[in-house]
């Protein structure tokens, strides 16, 4: 009883003691942290690699769009030797800085290490997308198409963004109202059918001869399809060029 009371009676020993034990603790912070790297300062050396990647990309037109960048945050009881040189940042892997990445942050001075930083970078774009459920098959106009907005590193089928490319195809399956469109659900529609009355064209150049046909098969442009010359009454392989329109070689 008479410790405790002897010990209440002297509140300045004991801030004393307080604050003795308060600056030993902050010795030893700024003595760890000027020996060790914090996990802040390697998630900020890849942020800023990261930054100037995807600024490099955009600016030679090999990306197109705004992005966003998050770094994962690392352990804070990871305990690094400070690097006594710049640190060094690679990207992991030979890709473009779009999506789930990898960035490999190391020392290379006097007490070497490395660490694997992941981030996500996403690139937003507007593409391609349904106005409306489409079925498979179907041929696509105007009506049928809009732009949204998407992170296109999400897209892993691919997008498109140019309206001219979509339009004259039809769908190889079934879409959603706000579907993005990918290269795979288009293929050309066609533009001649069985039964069709065409013009078969054939030349070299110098000389060029037009006759009446009449498809035997559907095509796209492009396609090869069976024809019958309707003067000669002979069936033979043309090119579908465009709308009641073939093509064969002389």
């Amino acid at each position: 009883m008479n410790r405790r009371t002897t010990f209440s009676r002297h509140p300045a020993r004991r801030r004393h003691a307080q604050l003795a034990g308060l600056a030993l603790l902050l010795v030893a912070t700024a003595s760890q942290a000027a020996t060790t790297m914090h996990p802040d300062e390697l998630i900020d050396a890849a942020r800023g690699f990261l930054e100037q990647a995807v600024d490099n990309y955009l600016q030679r037109g090999e990306l197109q769009g705004r992005h966003e960048i998050q770094v994962n945050r690392l352990d804070p009881r990871l305990r690094l030797a400070r690097c006594d040189i710049p640190l060094d940042v690679q990207l992991e892997g030979n890709k473009q800085p779009i999506g789930r990445v990898t960035l490999r942050v190391s020392c290379t001075g006097s007490a070497p290490w490395s660490v694997f930083v992941p981030a996500q970078v996403r690139l937003y774009r507007q593409v391609i997308v349904t106005s409306r459920a489409l079925q498979r098959g179907s041929a696509l106009g105007p009506g049928d198409l809009g732009l949204a907005e998407h992170d296109v590193s999400l897209l892993a089928q691919g997008y498109l963004t140019d309206t001219a490319e979509v339009l004259g195809n039809k769908l190889t399956r079934l879409a959603q109202a706000g579907q993005p469109l990918t290269p795979s659900m288009l293929e050309l529609a066609e533009v001649v059918r069985k039964g069709d009355q065409v013009v078969i064209s054939s030349g070299n150049g110098s000389v060029s001869v037009r006759m009446p046909g009449e498809a035997l098969d559907d095509g796209a442009p492009g396609q090869q399809i069976r024809v019958k010359n309707l003067r000669s009454g002979r069936i033979v392989r043309a090119r579908v060029a465009g709308p009641g329109q073939v093509e064969v070689a002389m």
